[in-house]
């Protein structure tokens, strides 16, 4: 924890600064953008005073051609206004009649045979109304944008077309959306992933997410209004997430070596319970052999009641069984079709003789009715006297066990039920931990047992069915047919 907490301190650390030059090197990029837009904004200025002038200029022009129609004009002020039209070096004028028909034309060359102002030619020279021209008949005068002044306003275009496009694209990796007055119509999009610009929906969203992040920036190009709406380059947005993502990863990692830990330490539990069963077996078998000799040499004894001598053989069977169950812990047991019902009567009527007279048993299953199911047959009687010997003990010697089994279509239901204390719910799967007792005496590994058995021998289920404080407890134990 020191280390995840050390490193989370200095990454946050780096992460600030580093999200500090960003955020400046975003205001300084506002700043560059306004500064541009106003340079635009003077320069647009600029070109409509100099498109006012071109139309003074040209309405002198037009004064000049009326004068030197005029017959009645002085020839001092006949020369004056014919060195006026002379000047008239850059504005493209044509000269035509009511008809449209060409009188003259300068600063412009048109193909050879066109006498009519008309088609594309008209269309270029209709941008701007033409002037009338009037003395003993009506002429027009049609002009457009000088040569100088188209070309500056091409360089102008240009620029604004690269003013946008590098607000779009800029240096400082800043996400850029582009609208008009409407705030709904994009214009120009930048540094954004664009497989969603085209749903309108999203579209409004990121408007609003960047809106709500930083103020948008208004720009005021040809008349009209652009807004510039910004937000965090996405290499700041993952700086701000980064320490999360480095508190994720420490913690999956902790997650994991906690878990192989755990594995390790099971295994090693398993592996010290696997060498105590062999070893409690092993030691069984010498003393056994011995007890089993004595029986022999009993039996032998004329004085000796035969009653007795048949219970100690069944004890020193029992006995044997136990030994031959210790010593399959950690081995692969071998699964036997097996008749549930009879294994289970022959089970009660040996812990009958062996527990108070005031515990009864019963089994709502016929003997007469034959429940197959694979099963180790000295494993599962070791589960069936572990269950039965623990609801003694919560009964404290006195209540009663009741046992149904359930055949069902593909498994096999136990169900084993005494008149108890009861289990609390919360120690319902407490219970077969390692270890636990409510005892005062003993380990804890009866239940522990038998849910190794049922579970990983015979690939069944074990587990607390219902419980009821001071009324009792029902366990189920469910095997595979």
């Amino acid at each position: 924890m020191v280390i995840v907490c050390t490193s989370i301190f200095f990454t946050n650390i780096l992460v600030r600064k580093i999200a500090s030059d960003e955020r400046q090197k975003i205001k300084t990029w506002a700043g560059a953008v306004q500064q541009r837009a106003k340079l635009i904004t003077v320069t647009q200025d600029f070109f409509h005073r100099m498109q006012i002038e071109e139309r003074k200029h040209v309405e002198t022009l037009a004064i000049a051609y009326r004068k030197i129609v005029d017959p009645t004009v002085l020839d001092a002020d006949l020369s004056y206004n014919i060195e006026i039209v002379s000047q008239n070096n850059s504005i493209p004028v044509i000269l035509t009649d009511e008809k449209r028909n060409i009188n003259s034309v300068r600063n412009i060359q048109i193909k050879p045979g066109v006498t009519k102002l008309e088609g594309k030619l008209l269309k270029d020279f209709s941008v701007y109304p033409p002037i009338v021209v009037n003395y003993g008949g009506k002429d027009f005068l049609y002009y457009k944008e000088s040569i100088l002044y188209t070309d500056l306003k091409n360089n102008l275009n240009d620029l604004i077309r690269g003013f946008f496009s590098e607000i779009a694209n800029n240096s400082a990796s800043v996400p850029v959306i582009i609208t008009d007055d409407t705030k709904h119509k994009v214009i120009e999009t930048g540094n954004m992933p664009t497989y969603h610009l085209n749903d309108p929906y999203y579209q409004q969203l990121l408007i609003k997410e960047m809106s709500a992040e930083n103020e948008p920036i208004l720009i005021e190009i040809s008349g009209k209004k652009q807004f510039v709406f910004y937000k965090d380059s996405w290499l700041l947005t993952q700086l701000r997430y980064y320490p999360v993502i480095i508190f994720i990863v420490i913690g999956l990692f902790l997650l994991v070596a906690y878990l192989l830990f755990s594995v390790a330490r099971k295994a090693e539990q398993n592996q010290v319970w696997v060498g105590l069963a062999k070893e409690t077996a092993h030691q069984l078998g010498t003393p056994l052999s011995s007890i089993m000799a004595w029986v022999e040499l009993l039996k032998m004894q004329q004085n000796v009641p035969s009653e007795t001598i048949i219970e100690m053989e069944k004890d020193v069977d029992r006995l044997q069984t136990v030994a031959e169950r210790f010593s399959k812990i950690g081995s692969q047991a071998a699964l036997s079709k097996t008749n549930i019902t009879e294994l289970i009567y022959n089970t009660i009527d040996y812990l009958k003789t062996r527990t108070s007279q005031n515990v009864h048993y019963y089994i709502l299953t016929p003997y007469d009715v034959q429940i197959f199911a694979p099963i180790n047959q000295q494993l599962f009687e070791w589960v069936i006297e572990n269950l039965c010997r623990n609801a003694v003990d919560a009964m404290a010697g006195k209540g009663s066990i009741t046992i149904n089994i359930t055949d069902e279509e593909k498994s096999v239901s136990i169900d084993i039920t005494d008149t108890g204390k009861g289990i609390p719910k919360s120690k319902f799967k407490t219970i077969f931990n390692p270890g636990y007792t409510s005892k005062q005496r003993g380990w804890g590994l009866g239940l522990s047992l038998s849910e190794r058995i049922i579970t990983n021998y015979h690939s069944g289920k074990i587990f607390v069915k219902s419980s009821t404080i001071d009324k009792g407890t029902t366990f189920r134990i469910i095997l595979k047919k």
